[in-house]
């Protein structure tokens, strides 16, 4: 299950069939939206509950109590001096120019931000002990303080941890009754303000996502599902809810996650391993690269305006989705976005007392939605009204017609898009020519062919469940722990055996948890890596470590790799400069077992699946286009634009002159002539 912005998705699949459920999302109680969708599932396919054996969740309630900074009260416990680290932040400002930028609220006010004597070196020796008298004082201020939650976030910890774990020993034995994050264990990693900023915004989640999963598992107890429930993680895999808990921070990006998650999966099954996923939803539009099958993973990703640097699918948002509004600026240019009119009331054309034109109002316009096939039979389509609104407040201003007013709401959300595909591809080294396009989410595959026309992208994959990817992703996610620490040294000077005994210790750890989930040792891999960076440089890169026993050669193995990683990034290496060693990463993976999405219809003739012919607008040409029902197309058929593909949650348009063919697992795959 993946709630988004506009509708909540489920995908159940039971002895081999597959079966799609959406349903309004819930934004007051996302649990709410959880609980009729079953219900909704259940009255449809007749899946009894108590028979469930697995059940797996992308949640955006994190994601949403940052960006609207509805977070638990929260106190900061730092190193003497070094109180103010989270209002210091860093010298870069998001235009350089604007001497009026406001930084984002701290995460923790001032007056709960406390200070303890103590001092470790860069090597994590003491150089000033603990003053423990100083943290009982402390205790005892937050005894009268009200707070929920308690960060403790010190100098170089991520060396020593002893000072850590000292204070919240003594907080604890003082009667401090709240939950504690250590930045040793959430981001044990190098970068004060980004350790510090991580840490405290995981403890000010962590009573959020307490209540809200609490809620979740009696609701979904009460309805007999048995289970323990698994939540999507930021990386692309699945943990415990329990270690949701503990780790809400790592759940920052989990619904979109895990829509790359099943666009890698569904585009493996077709052949494609190098490919850039879109994911546009009603409220945004997120993009990323795939390269061989694994999904780009970053440490140094913003959510809203807070760098939170725990490991993330590389993922780039921009605010264009079905429901973004479109509006005209004090200059009257044409505008879409990134205000959304969201599940409540939605587009004018949901029939919820919408008023504003959105992206899917001007679909429907130029013909591209079909209004008496719209998506859910709750939702009653009056295509005057938006034809009303659209002339009012876009058509008449610009001087245009209706249509042509839709048209420029297309274009204006389309360059957004392109903008964004080009920031995951060509901005990071990457031909967009040698990929393909795996577009999906409720939106996304309305505006593939186009934008893959304009970016030379010579083929598109929509796979059969495009519009609940994100819900079918967590039922093929592998399930993933992250283990980190910076060591920062010259990398020639780093004994091999050193690194090693790292790496040992961070299996072991993986290792434990994997067999805590009861998965066999056939089902555990374990990836290294390192990253590195040139002496003198502020940031670095991830290179893969080789497997087997580290020596001399596979060092030397690791500083060519890194070589040539720069060299592809930034188009340039110095081979004979001196490299550091940053942080040691090792990823816990237990494989999962996949489903059969095999396509039930393997036998007909693709004109059997023709609904109608009707009028569709092209840039501006009126197009006879024929109208496909997806579900009657067979395995192995095809045809040729202009067409319209409508489905059971997502409408494809295929442009004049592109091709499409579908493969054995109901995906259409349509080759793009630029």
């Amino acid at each position: 299950m993946d709630i988004g912005g506009t509708f909540t998705d489920l995908v159940t699949i039971s002895d081999g069939t597959l079966d799609v459920t959406k349903t309004s999302s819930t934004p007051a109680a996302p649990e709410d939206g959880v609980t009729d969708g079953l219900e909704k599932t259940r009255e449809k396919t007749g899946v009894q509950f108590d028979a469930v054996d697995f059940f797996a969740h992308g949640t955006t309630v994190a994601t949403n109590a940052v960006l609207e900074e509805e977070w638990a009260d929260t106190a900061l416990v730092t190193t003497g001096g070094f109180r103010d680290v989270l209002e210091i932040g860093r010298q870069a400002r998001p235009d350089i120019y604007d001497f009026q930028t406001e930084k984002p609220a701290t995460v923790v006010p001032r007056n709960h931000r406390y200070e303890i004597p103590e001092r470790l070196d860069e090597r994590g020796d003491v150089s000033t002990p603990l003053d423990e008298a100083a943290a009982r004082d402390v205790a005892a201020r937050l005894v009268d303080a009200d707070i929920s939650s308690v960060a403790i976030s010190l100098l170089f910890s991520y060396e020593n941890d002893v000072h850590e774990r000292r204070i919240k020993e003594i907080l604890q034995a003082e009667g401090v009754d709240a939950s504690f994050s250590l930045s040793s264990e959430v981001l044990p990693e190098i970068r004060e303000y980004e350790r510090t900023l991580t840490t405290a915004l995981n403890a000010a989640l962590k009573p959020v996502m307490d209540r809200y999963l609490g809620s979740l598992e009696t609701e979904i107890a009460d309805l007999g599902i048995r289970p323990d429930l698994e939540i999507m993680q930021s990386n692309g895999g699945i943990i415990t809810a329990d270690i949701a808990r503990t780790r809400p921070v790592n759940t920052l990006l989990s619904g979109p996650a895990a829509g790359v998650q099943g666009a890698s999966y569904v585009a493996g099954l077709a052949g494609i391993e190098n490919l850039i996923t879109m994911d546009m939803g009603g409220t945004s539009c997120d993009v990323s690269l795939v390269e061989g099958g694994d999904p780009m993973v970053a440490t140094d990703v913003e959510v809203g305006e807070y760098p939170v640097n725990v490991p993330m699918i590389d993922i780039h948002t921009v605010g264009a989705g079905g429901g973004s509004i479109a509006w005209i600026d004090d200059g009257d240019a044409l505008r879409v976005g990134p205000r959304s009119a969201g599940a409540e009331p939605g587009p004018i054309c949901y029939g919820r007392g919408g008023t504003s034109p959105t992206i899917t109002d001007a679909q429907l316009l130029l013909g591209r939605l079909n209004p008496d096939a719209f998506l859910s039979d709750a939702l009653s389509v009056d295509v005057d009204r938006v034809e009303e609104i659209f002339e009012r407040e876009l058509a008449g201003p610009l001087g245009k017609s209706v249509e042509g007013a839709a048209q420029g709401v297309l274009d204006v959300a389309n360059a957004s898009m392109e903008r964004a595909l080009r920031v995951v591809s060509v901005e990071r080294g990457y031909d967009p020519r040698e990929f393909g396009l795996v577009a999906f989410g409720g939106a996304g595959p309305l505006h593939a062919t186009t934008l893959a026309a304009e970016l030379d992208i010579p083929r598109v994959l929509i796979p059969r469940t495009a519009g609940v990817l994100s819900a079918l992703g967590l039922l093929i996610s592998d399930i993933l722990y992250d283990y980190s620490t910076s060591r920062v040294r010259n990398w020639e000077s780093v004994d091999p055996s050193s690194l090693q005994a790292t790496f040992d210790e961070f299996v072991a750890q993986g290792r434990e948890q994997l067999e805590n989930e009861n998965l066999a040792e056939s089902q555990m891999r374990f990836e290294r890596s390192v990253d590195l960076r040139y002496a003198g440089q502020s940031f670095e890169l991830s290179v893969p470590v080789p497997d087997g026993e580290l020596d001399s050669q596979t060092k030397a193995t690791i500083r060519d790799r890194f070589h040539t990683t720069h060299r592809q990034r930034y188009g340039h290496a110095y081979d004979d400069e001196p490299i550091e060693l940053v942080t040691l990463r090792t990823r816990a993976r237990g494989l999962v077992e996949t489903p059969n999405l095999r396509h039930d219809t393997t036998t007909g003739d693709t004109a059997d699946a023709i609904t109608e012919e009707r009028p569709v607008h092209f840039d501006g040409e009126v197009r006879d286009t024929r109208v496909y029902r997806r579900e009657q197309l067979p395995a192995a058929g095809s045809f040729t634009g202009p067409a319209i593909v409508e489905g059971a949650e997502s409408t494809v348009v295929v442009r004049p002159e592109q091709s499409v063919e579908v493969d054995e697992y109901g995906s259409l795959i349509v080759e793009v002539q630029s």
